[in-house]
């Protein structure tokens, strides 16, 4: 769920990167972008800033942004790089400056289109959200990732609860070899 709060700004196409803020246990963290997604998402941007461009023009375009960045940097609200990728379709008033913005989609938005990806690509194991990201976990592990790698990319403050992932990945020791066998 922590993608529907990502801001264009935290997207780092030149390095393969996302900067995740406030995410598991309210940290900020950063972690890989795939290959397979960056043209992808490059066009969704475009789209969004496109519908941005319309919003200012209208005299919206703004976006919410944690108290302490708004007081300090005014306009922020409006910049582009302060957007959110994945904005609302529909603009709320906000009842007490009467300003008007766009919110994140919903987390049921993402579930569902999800779930409908899911469908369409005939996975026929239950699968959500938070099954993705244990997958992306698993298969770091069976790729031969370093534990504290994967600790990192995935947010844990404690390793332990990524040697959970230890439990489900399929382990092959058929690539590994014996140090009597250098010898």
């Amino acid at each position: 769920m922590e993608c529907i709060r990502l801001r264009v700004k935290d997207i780092d196409f030149a390095n393969n990167l996302l900067i995740i803020r406030a995410g598991k246990g309210e940290k900020d963290r950063t972690t890989i972008l795939p290959d397979k997604i960056k043209e992808s998402l490059r066009e969704h941007l475009r789209r969004m800033k496109k519908l941005h461009d319309q919003d200012l023009a209208k005299g919206y375009g703004i976006t919410t942004l944690p108290d302490a960045l708004a007081k300090k940097y005014t306009n922020a609200n409006k910049e582009w790089a302060w957007q959110l990728v994945f904005p609302s379709k529909s603009l709320v008033v906000r009842s007490v400056s009467g300003m008007v913005l766009r919110h994140h989609v919903q987390p049921s938005t993402l579930q569902r289109m999800v779930k409908e990806a899911i469908r369409k690509s005939e996975i026929s194991k239950p699968s959500s959200c938070h099954t993705l990201r244990h997958s992306f976990a698993t298969h770091l592990l069976e790729a031969g990732y370093n534990i504290r790698t994967i600790q990192e990319l995935m947010g844990h403050k404690n390793v332990n609860t990524t040697m959970i992932y230890t439990h489900v990945a399929r382990k092959s020791y058929s690539d590994i070899s014996s140090p009597l066998d250098k010898l």
